[in-house]
């Protein structure tokens, strides 16, 4: 009998009082997983293990992670995006693309594409999991044609605030977070509107992968650190250092913004 697994209310009341009884019985528990956050193997026997309950539009996975990594919650998100973690759960999904790689996404409008890397950052001999965005063109603000570049701006109408110092630690940005599944990357989300369910700000093609430093920093912080800059400020750097090193020559322009984001489904998501 798995003694260790916790179901939520809030998973119990999605599933069911009877499956919920079911998993809480070992009749539909696994015996062991991979957690759907770290990827590590867990076994519900032994290990403290949530319940995590992806819900798209029309489809629900239930997922299993280690308690450590992540509570037993409900984590809301678009069909697209559970497909991907699905994928991701059960192995099925293409190859991703190498950890730290570009993984452009289209911006509503059509203005340009975002890419993202990731990447450690220490901060007062603390090392954060970062992701880094940057767009190819730049970014009009809705309704114009330019020639001017409002990505820094718009960012900061939404709560972004600018860094004028790399060795601070951003605040946290309500009501965004980092949507990690099945130890993959899949989405930077935001507000939707007018209280409604969170929306795709940024979105992988495919699930992009993280290195195992990444993924171990970021189930320790259970938060994102996401500095962005204008196209041309950072490129792609290919080493950790290199990264820094252009985030603090494009604070010292007056030309990166950052928030802290926490897990999807995590405690203040």
């Amino acid at each position: 009998m798995p003694r260790m697994l916790d179901v939520s209310l809030e998973v119990r009341a999605e599933i069911g009082d009877e499956e919920a009884d079911r998993l809480l019985t070992g009749d539909d528990a696994p015996r062991s997983y991979d957690c759907t956050s770290c990827r590590t193997p867990g076994d519900p026997e032994t290990d403290p293990t949530s319940t995590v309950l992806f819900v798209g539009e029309e489809t629900a996975v239930l997922a299993f992670a280690h308690a450590g990594c992540i509570p037993s919650q409900v984590v809301t998100v678009s069909e697209e995006q559970l497909q991907g973690a699905v994928r991701s759960i059960t192995g099925d999904s293409p190859a991703p693309e190498a950890a730290g790689s570009d993984a452009p996404q289209a911006v509503p409008g059509g203005q340009a594409v975002l890419g993202i890397t990731s990447g450690l950052v220490l901060i007062r001999g603390e090392l954060h999991p970062a992701l880094v965005v940057e767009p190819t063109a730049p970014i009009a603000r809705p309704g114009t044609t330019g020639p001017g570049d409002d990505f820094l701006p718009l960012l900061i109408e939404q709560g972004f605030i600018p860094v004028t110092d790399t060795n601070e630690v951003p605040s946290v940005l309500p009501g965004w977070s980092v949507l990690l599944a099945g130890g993959q990357l899949h989405a930077v989300l935001q507000p939707g509107a007018e209280g409604g369910p969170q929306v795709a700000w940024w979105q992988a093609h495919q699930a992009l992968s993280v290195t195992d430093g990444w993924r171990a920093a970021v189930n320790k912080t259970q938060r994102v650190l996401i500095y962005a800059a204008p196209v041309g400020s950072i490129g792609q750097q290919p080493r950790e250092d290199l990264l820094r090193d252009a985030l603090d020559k494009a604070a010292s322009n007056g030309k990166l913004v950052a928030a802290a984001m926490p897990l999807a489904g995590a405690p203040g998501a």
